[in-house]
Protein backbone atom coordinates (compact mmCIF):
# COMPACT_ATOMS: atom_id res chain seq x y z
CA UNK A 1 0.00 0.00 0.00
CA UNK A 2 1.59 3.36 -1.09
CA UNK A 3 1.62 5.70 1.97
CA UNK A 4 -0.18 9.28 1.46
CA UNK A 5 0.35 12.13 3.91
CA UNK A 6 -3.05 13.81 4.84
CA UNK A 7 -1.43 17.23 6.15
CA UNK A 8 1.38 19.10 6.98
CA UNK A 9 1.97 17.47 10.29
CA UNK A 10 1.97 14.06 8.83
CA UNK A 11 4.89 15.64 6.46
CA UNK A 12 6.92 17.14 8.99
CA UNK A 13 6.74 13.73 11.50
CA UNK A 14 8.14 11.94 8.50
CA UNK A 15 10.79 14.67 7.52
CA UNK A 16 11.59 14.36 11.43
CA UNK A 17 11.96 10.96 11.32
CA UNK A 18 14.37 10.66 8.38
CA UNK A 19 16.52 13.84 9.94
CA UNK A 20 16.77 11.43 12.81
CA UNK A 21 18.00 8.05 11.12
CA UNK A 22 20.52 10.88 8.98
CA UNK A 23 21.78 11.76 12.97
CA UNK A 24 22.19 8.84 14.60
CA UNK A 25 23.90 7.64 11.29
CA UNK A 26 26.23 10.39 11.51
CA UNK A 27 26.45 9.65 15.18
CA UNK A 28 27.43 5.95 15.54
CA UNK A 29 28.74 5.50 12.34
CA UNK A 30 32.22 5.16 11.42
CA UNK A 31 34.87 7.26 12.77
CA UNK A 32 38.76 7.46 11.69
CA UNK A 33 41.69 8.08 13.95
CA UNK A 34 44.83 8.69 12.45
CA UNK A 35 48.17 7.01 12.37
CA UNK A 36 52.06 7.19 12.45
CA UNK A 37 54.25 5.10 10.82
CA UNK A 38 57.35 4.75 12.50
CA UNK A 39 59.29 2.43 9.89
CA UNK A 40 58.51 -0.97 11.72
CA UNK A 41 55.11 -0.08 13.18
CA UNK A 42 52.17 2.40 13.25
CA UNK A 43 51.59 4.19 16.66
CA UNK A 44 48.12 6.20 17.68
CA UNK A 45 47.29 8.92 19.93
CA UNK A 46 45.73 8.21 22.74
CA UNK A 47 44.21 9.97 25.53
CA UNK A 48 44.24 8.58 28.97
CA UNK A 49 42.66 9.84 31.98
CA UNK A 50 41.44 12.62 34.31
CA UNK A 51 43.50 14.90 33.24
CA UNK A 52 44.42 13.92 30.29
CA UNK A 53 47.65 12.59 29.64
CA UNK A 54 48.49 11.64 25.68
CA UNK A 55 50.33 8.43 24.93
CA UNK A 56 51.62 7.54 21.37
CA UNK A 57 50.92 3.24 21.47
CA UNK A 58 51.46 1.12 18.99
CA UNK A 59 48.71 -0.45 16.56
CA UNK A 60 48.38 -4.31 17.71
CA UNK A 61 45.94 -6.85 16.29
CA UNK A 62 47.50 -9.57 17.97
CA UNK A 63 46.08 -8.58 21.66
CA UNK A 64 43.03 -7.13 22.78
CA UNK A 65 44.66 -5.47 26.30
CA UNK A 66 45.62 -2.00 26.11
CA UNK A 67 48.97 -1.53 27.90
CA UNK A 68 50.31 2.17 28.99
CA UNK A 69 53.10 3.32 30.69
CA UNK A 70 56.27 2.27 29.68
CA UNK A 71 57.95 5.69 28.76
CA UNK A 72 54.84 8.13 30.14
CA UNK A 73 54.11 7.85 33.96
CA UNK A 74 50.49 7.15 34.31
CA UNK A 75 48.96 9.58 36.82
CA UNK A 76 45.23 10.02 36.92
CA UNK A 77 42.97 11.15 39.60
CA UNK A 78 39.77 9.10 37.61
CA UNK A 79 41.21 5.95 37.50
CA UNK A 80 40.63 3.15 39.88
CA UNK A 81 43.01 -0.08 40.58
CA UNK A 82 40.98 -3.04 39.29
CA UNK A 83 43.67 -5.25 41.33
CA UNK A 84 43.81 -7.26 38.55
CA UNK A 85 47.75 -8.64 37.57
CA UNK A 86 48.51 -9.11 33.85
CA UNK A 87 51.27 -10.85 32.07
CA UNK A 88 51.57 -11.11 28.42
CA UNK A 89 54.15 -12.75 26.43
CA UNK A 90 54.02 -9.64 23.60
CA UNK A 91 55.63 -9.89 19.82
CA UNK A 92 57.19 -6.64 21.43
CA UNK A 93 58.89 -8.55 24.62
CA UNK A 94 56.93 -9.95 27.57
CA UNK A 95 55.17 -7.41 30.47
CA UNK A 96 53.96 -7.13 33.62
CA UNK A 97 51.26 -4.81 34.90
CA UNK A 98 48.25 -4.10 36.81
CA UNK A 99 44.87 -3.25 35.06
CA UNK A 100 43.03 0.13 36.16
CA UNK A 101 39.93 1.36 35.00
CA UNK A 102 39.64 4.69 33.48
CA UNK A 103 38.38 7.07 30.25
CA UNK A 104 40.43 6.16 26.89
CA UNK A 105 40.13 8.80 24.28
CA UNK A 106 40.88 8.19 20.33
CA UNK A 107 39.54 11.64 19.54
CA UNK A 108 36.37 13.72 21.25
CA UNK A 109 33.75 11.17 19.66
CA UNK A 110 35.29 8.10 20.29
CA UNK A 111 36.01 8.05 24.08
CA UNK A 112 35.41 4.99 26.61
CA UNK A 113 34.72 5.15 30.09
CA UNK A 114 35.52 2.41 32.54
CA UNK A 115 38.00 1.07 29.91
CA UNK A 116 40.27 -1.81 31.27
CA UNK A 117 44.13 -0.85 30.65
CA UNK A 118 47.11 -2.32 32.07
CA UNK A 119 49.62 -0.42 33.25
CA UNK A 120 52.93 -1.64 32.72
CA UNK A 121 55.72 -2.40 35.42
CA UNK A 122 58.06 -3.88 33.83
CA UNK A 123 58.62 -3.03 30.24
CA UNK A 124 60.49 -0.23 29.01
CA UNK A 125 60.46 1.23 24.94
CA UNK A 126 57.37 2.89 23.03
CA UNK A 127 54.62 3.76 25.35
CA UNK A 128 52.71 0.69 24.98
CA UNK A 129 50.15 -0.77 22.87
CA UNK A 130 46.05 -0.34 21.40
CA UNK A 131 44.82 -3.88 21.64
CA UNK A 132 42.14 -4.42 18.85
CA UNK A 133 42.64 -8.20 18.39
CA UNK A 134 40.01 -11.25 18.88
CA UNK A 135 39.19 -10.89 22.73
CA UNK A 136 40.28 -14.46 23.14
CA UNK A 137 43.41 -13.25 22.35
CA UNK A 138 44.00 -12.09 25.79
CA UNK A 139 43.11 -15.76 27.94
CA UNK A 140 45.52 -16.54 30.38
CA UNK A 141 46.64 -12.94 30.91
CA UNK A 142 44.85 -12.27 33.78
CA UNK A 143 47.29 -13.85 36.76
CA UNK A 144 44.74 -13.61 39.92
CA UNK A 145 43.49 -16.97 40.64
CA UNK A 146 39.75 -16.15 40.03
CA UNK A 147 39.91 -14.53 36.73
CA UNK A 148 42.23 -16.89 34.83
CA UNK A 149 40.24 -17.65 32.72
CA UNK A 150 38.45 -14.16 31.74
CA UNK A 151 39.48 -12.34 28.71
CA UNK A 152 39.81 -8.31 28.14
CA UNK A 153 38.00 -7.15 25.26
CA UNK A 154 39.72 -4.92 23.09
CA UNK A 155 38.41 -0.49 21.97
CA UNK A 156 36.62 -2.38 19.58
CA UNK A 157 34.37 -4.00 21.77
CA UNK A 158 34.09 -1.16 24.12
CA UNK A 159 33.02 1.51 21.29
CA UNK A 160 30.31 -1.22 20.25
CA UNK A 161 28.82 -2.42 23.47
CA UNK A 162 28.42 1.56 24.91
CA UNK A 163 26.52 2.59 21.55
CA UNK A 164 29.69 4.71 20.17
CA UNK A 165 30.00 2.88 17.15
CA UNK A 166 27.07 0.23 15.18
CA UNK A 167 29.91 -2.42 14.38
CA UNK A 168 32.79 -4.03 16.69
CA UNK A 169 34.93 -3.91 13.41
CA UNK A 170 37.66 -1.85 12.48
CA UNK A 171 39.42 -0.63 9.16
CA UNK A 172 42.96 -0.55 8.45
CA UNK A 173 44.39 1.96 5.57
CA UNK A 174 48.14 1.42 5.75
CA UNK A 175 49.88 3.47 2.36
CA UNK A 176 53.04 2.28 1.72
CA UNK A 177 55.54 5.05 3.58
CA UNK A 178 58.40 6.25 1.84
CA UNK A 179 59.84 8.19 5.03
CA UNK A 180 59.82 8.09 9.09
CA UNK A 181 56.86 9.66 10.62
CA UNK A 182 54.71 9.67 7.62
CA UNK A 183 51.17 10.10 8.99
CA UNK A 184 49.32 8.65 6.06
CA UNK A 185 47.31 5.48 7.70
CA UNK A 186 44.27 5.34 9.74
CA UNK A 187 42.01 3.14 11.55
CA UNK A 188 38.56 3.01 10.93
CA UNK A 189 36.11 1.72 14.37
CA UNK A 190 32.75 0.89 13.63
CA UNK A 191 33.13 -0.31 9.71
CA UNK A 192 35.03 0.84 6.64
CA UNK A 193 36.07 4.30 5.00
CA UNK A 194 35.34 3.35 1.58
CA UNK A 195 36.94 6.29 0.21
CA UNK A 196 40.04 3.75 0.70
CA UNK A 197 40.07 1.23 -1.24
CA UNK A 198 38.63 -0.01 -4.78
CA UNK A 199 36.17 -2.13 -5.74
CA UNK A 200 34.56 -4.28 -3.06
CA UNK A 201 35.72 -5.87 0.63
CA UNK A 202 35.72 -9.63 0.34
CA UNK A 203 35.42 -11.56 3.22
CA UNK A 204 36.95 -14.57 4.78
CA UNK A 205 35.77 -16.51 7.97
CA UNK A 206 38.20 -16.53 10.81
CA UNK A 207 40.01 -19.82 10.96
CA UNK A 208 39.10 -22.71 13.39
CA UNK A 209 42.82 -24.02 13.08
CA UNK A 210 44.26 -23.78 16.32
CA UNK A 211 46.96 -21.53 17.37
CA UNK A 212 45.40 -19.27 14.42
CA UNK A 213 41.97 -19.53 15.34
CA UNK A 214 43.08 -17.13 18.57
CA UNK A 215 43.93 -14.12 16.59
CA UNK A 216 43.11 -12.54 13.46
CA UNK A 217 43.55 -15.99 11.79
CA UNK A 218 43.03 -17.02 8.26
CA UNK A 219 43.12 -20.00 5.98
CA UNK A 220 45.32 -18.88 2.64
CA UNK A 221 47.75 -20.47 -0.33
CA UNK A 222 50.63 -18.55 -1.30
CA UNK A 223 52.37 -19.30 -4.99
CA UNK A 224 55.40 -17.64 -6.19
CA UNK A 225 55.65 -17.81 -10.38
CA UNK A 226 52.58 -20.65 -10.24
CA UNK A 227 54.86 -22.78 -7.78
CA UNK A 228 53.08 -23.56 -4.39
CA UNK A 229 54.96 -22.38 -1.41
CA UNK A 230 52.13 -22.91 1.29
CA UNK A 231 49.50 -25.16 1.06
CA UNK A 232 45.72 -23.41 1.92
CA UNK A 233 46.30 -23.16 5.71
CA UNK A 234 45.86 -21.46 8.64
CA UNK A 235 48.09 -18.12 9.61
CA UNK A 236 47.68 -14.60 10.99
CA UNK A 237 46.73 -11.33 9.57
CA UNK A 238 48.81 -8.69 11.83
CA UNK A 239 49.05 -5.31 11.66
CA UNK A 240 51.74 -5.16 14.37
CA UNK A 241 53.98 -7.39 13.19
CA UNK A 242 55.88 -5.89 10.10
CA UNK A 243 57.21 -8.21 8.03
CA UNK A 244 55.89 -11.51 5.74
CA UNK A 245 56.58 -14.20 7.21
CA UNK A 246 55.91 -17.94 5.96
CA UNK A 247 56.95 -21.29 7.05
CA UNK A 248 60.77 -22.54 7.24
CA UNK A 249 59.95 -24.89 3.80
CA UNK A 250 58.25 -22.34 2.01
CA UNK A 251 60.89 -19.73 2.88
CA UNK A 252 63.58 -21.89 1.74
CA UNK A 253 61.77 -22.33 -1.42
CA UNK A 254 61.26 -18.91 -2.43
CA UNK A 255 64.55 -18.20 -1.32
CA UNK A 256 65.61 -20.59 -4.16
CA UNK A 257 63.45 -19.16 -6.71
CA UNK A 258 64.25 -15.33 -6.31
CA UNK A 259 67.84 -15.87 -5.32
CA UNK A 260 68.49 -14.14 -2.18
CA UNK A 261 70.93 -13.76 -0.05
CA UNK A 262 70.48 -13.24 3.86
CA UNK A 263 72.35 -10.19 4.88
CA UNK A 264 74.61 -10.59 7.82
CA UNK A 265 73.22 -7.42 9.37
CA UNK A 266 69.30 -7.70 9.25
CA UNK A 267 68.73 -11.21 8.47
CA UNK A 268 66.57 -10.06 5.20
CA UNK A 269 66.92 -11.80 1.95
CA UNK A 270 68.62 -9.36 -0.02
CA UNK A 271 69.05 -8.96 -4.38
CA UNK A 272 70.82 -7.58 -7.08
CA UNK A 273 68.88 -4.85 -9.05
CA UNK A 274 68.97 -7.53 -11.79
CA UNK A 275 67.48 -10.25 -9.85
CA UNK A 276 64.96 -7.73 -8.94
CA UNK A 277 64.17 -7.44 -12.00
CA UNK A 278 63.79 -11.07 -12.57
CA UNK A 279 61.11 -11.09 -9.68
CA UNK A 280 57.66 -12.49 -9.80
CA UNK A 281 54.81 -11.63 -8.23
CA UNK A 282 53.37 -13.13 -4.90
CA UNK A 283 49.65 -15.01 -5.55
CA UNK A 284 47.86 -14.87 -1.95
CA UNK A 285 44.47 -17.09 -2.43
CA UNK A 286 42.21 -16.06 0.25
CA UNK A 287 38.48 -17.19 -0.23
CA UNK A 288 37.53 -17.35 -3.81
CA UNK A 289 39.77 -13.84 -4.32
CA UNK A 290 43.25 -14.03 -5.27
CA UNK A 291 45.74 -11.17 -4.26
CA UNK A 292 48.82 -10.23 -5.99
CA UNK A 293 51.82 -9.02 -4.31
CA UNK A 294 53.57 -7.58 -6.81
CA UNK A 295 57.90 -7.21 -6.95
CA UNK A 296 57.53 -3.35 -6.04
CA UNK A 297 55.77 -5.23 -2.66
CA UNK A 298 57.96 -7.42 -2.04
CA UNK A 299 60.44 -5.49 -1.14
CA UNK A 300 61.71 -3.29 1.61
CA UNK A 301 61.68 0.56 0.60
CA UNK A 302 64.83 1.49 -0.17
CA UNK A 303 64.37 4.98 1.47
CA UNK A 304 64.20 3.32 4.75
CA UNK A 305 67.22 1.04 4.36
CA UNK A 306 68.79 2.89 7.29
CA UNK A 307 66.60 1.87 9.43
CA UNK A 308 67.33 -2.08 8.35
CA UNK A 309 71.16 -1.29 8.44
CA UNK A 310 71.06 -0.74 5.02
CA UNK A 311 73.15 0.76 2.32
CA UNK A 312 71.15 3.40 0.25
CA UNK A 313 71.19 1.24 -2.79
CA UNK A 314 70.57 -2.30 -1.40
CA UNK A 315 67.35 -4.28 -2.24
CA UNK A 316 66.03 -6.23 0.23
CA UNK A 317 63.00 -8.45 0.60
CA UNK A 318 60.28 -8.71 3.00
CA UNK A 319 59.51 -12.12 3.16
CA UNK A 320 60.97 -13.79 6.34
CA UNK A 321 61.65 -17.54 7.94
CA UNK A 322 59.35 -18.00 10.85
CA UNK A 323 61.29 -20.83 12.30
CA UNK A 324 59.01 -23.01 12.50
CA UNK A 325 57.88 -25.91 9.42
CA UNK A 326 54.25 -25.64 8.12
CA UNK A 327 51.40 -27.92 9.22
CA UNK A 328 51.43 -26.13 12.60
CA UNK A 329 48.40 -24.01 12.44
CA UNK A 330 50.65 -20.99 11.86
CA UNK A 331 52.32 -21.21 8.79
CA UNK A 332 52.16 -17.38 8.16
CA UNK A 333 52.04 -13.68 8.83
CA UNK A 334 50.63 -11.57 7.03
CA UNK A 335 52.52 -8.33 8.97
CA UNK A 336 52.15 -4.76 7.70
CA UNK A 337 53.71 -4.68 4.29
CA UNK A 338 50.60 -7.02 3.23
CA UNK A 339 48.13 -4.32 4.56
CA UNK A 340 50.05 -1.55 2.94
CA UNK A 341 48.58 -3.14 0.07
CA UNK A 342 45.59 -4.16 1.10
CA UNK A 343 42.34 -2.31 2.85
CA UNK A 344 41.80 -4.88 5.93
CA UNK A 345 38.69 -5.32 8.08
CA UNK A 346 38.70 -6.89 11.42
CA UNK A 347 34.91 -7.54 11.80
CA UNK A 348 34.54 -9.41 15.57
CA UNK A 349 30.74 -10.37 15.94
CA UNK A 350 30.89 -11.97 12.46
CA UNK A 351 34.06 -13.60 12.85
CA UNK A 352 35.74 -12.29 9.58
CA UNK A 353 38.10 -11.17 7.95
CA UNK A 354 37.91 -8.78 4.77
CA UNK A 355 40.69 -7.86 2.15
CA UNK A 356 39.89 -5.22 -0.64
CA UNK A 357 42.78 -3.38 -3.11
CA UNK A 358 43.05 -0.14 -2.62
CA UNK A 359 45.00 2.75 -5.28
CA UNK A 360 48.27 1.75 -3.72
CA UNK A 361 48.45 -2.42 -4.52
CA UNK A 362 50.04 -1.88 -7.43
CA UNK A 363 52.21 1.32 -6.50
CA UNK A 364 56.02 1.42 -7.34
CA UNK A 365 56.64 3.49 -4.37
CA UNK A 366 59.59 1.06 -2.28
Amino acid sequence: MRRTFSNVTDILRHDEARMTAFREYSTHGPRTVPLTNIAMAYTVAVNVGNPPITYELVVDSSSSITWIGANTEYVSLSGVNARELVAVNHIYGSFQGTIFRDTLALTAELSIEEMPIAVSSTWHGFDGVLGIGPEVSSLGALQNQNSREDTIPPVTDYLFRQHTTRRAAVGIFFQPAIQVMDNHGQLTFGGADHTKHTGSIKYTPVTIIYPSSRYWGINQKITYNNVELIHRTAGVVDCGCTFLYIASDAYERYRIATGGIVNAANGLLQITIQKYDMLYSLKFYIGEEIYTFTRNAQIWPRSLNHVVNGNENDIFLVVKNLDRTSGAGYDFINGYVFLQRFYTVFDARSHRVGFARTPFTFATTN
